[in-house]
């Protein structure tokens, strides 16, 4: 079912997020294209959901294609129901396995598990930071998650939000608005980096998101603040000492 990648070369993983569907504007395919190609530069493995279409297939296209290494964690339902469907109907959709190669597909590892929930959870351990590109309901809940379990101590990883084109604009206001009303503290508006390219929009379309999205990832500073909960704790009074705090998910 998979091939394991021998990753003992490499530097930590980084997720990606993003749509299965391709988008309305080429700027966006360009994005995941970028990111595909940078983390293969910097020798980071792409962890990502195991689609072949949309952006997922484009990302993790560009990954293979420019020589890095790619693992596809995916529930078991969409496993045997033929991988992520393409959610707008309006526009086309790119299938990874039709551009590449047997050989750069082996450097592929396709990890099945039981439920959405196991393949976020997995996602998570796998990924030293996380780089969200365009996507839907999918992909606003999962940079939600990873940055709210970034909040409550359960691990102290980046959070980078590809703006292309202001996509993820709304976003940014809302948690602004989170603050002003007084739902999130101050000091966590950093948990969440926004990376919004040129500020002419004509622009995006050519811009390196995959490096500006790299560095981000690689300038974080921890958050240096003391978790508010032990989430090695288990119910029957033991600890998790193996996983910690990741325990917790």
């Amino acid at each position: 079912m998979a091939n394991s990648i021998d990753l003992s070369y490499s530097k930590g993983g980084i997720a990606v997020y993003c749509g299965s569907s391709i988008g309305a504007q080429k700027a966006y395919a360009n994005a995941a294209q970028s990111v595909g190609r940078a983390l293969a530069q910097a020798k980071r493995p792409l962890i990502y959901g195991g689609g072949a279409q949309g952006l997922m297939g484009i990302v993790s296209g560009s990954t293979l294609a420019s020589g890095g290494d790619a693992i596809g964690i995916v529930p078991y339902a969409i496993h045997v129901g033929g991988g992520e469907r393409e959610k707008s109907v309006a526009n086309g959709s790119l299938h990874v396995e039709s551009i590449l190669g047997a050989s750069v597909r082996a450097k592929h590892e396709k990890i099945v598990v039981d439920s959405m929930h196991e393949r976020k959870v997995q996602m998570a351990k796998r990924s030293v930071g996380f780089i969200g590109l365009p996507g839907g309901f999918g992909s606003f809940e999962e940079v939600m998650e990873v940055a709210t379990w970034t909040q409550l101590g359960i691990h102290d990883k980046p959070v980078v939000m590809l703006n292309v084109l202001g996509f993820y604009e709304p976003l940014r206001q809302l948690i602004q608005n989170g603050i002003t009303e007084g739902f999130i503290n101050a000091a966590n508006y950093g948990l969440v980096i926004f990376v919004d390219g040129p500020e002419a929009h004509d622009e995006h379309e050519a811009f390196d998101w995959g490096n500006a999205a790299v560095k981000a990832v690689e300038s974080w500073q921890p958050q240096s603040v003391t978790p508010k909960y032990d989430w090695s704790k288990r119910l029957n009074g033991t600890y998790n000492t193996k996983e910690g705090a990741l325990a917790a998910t």
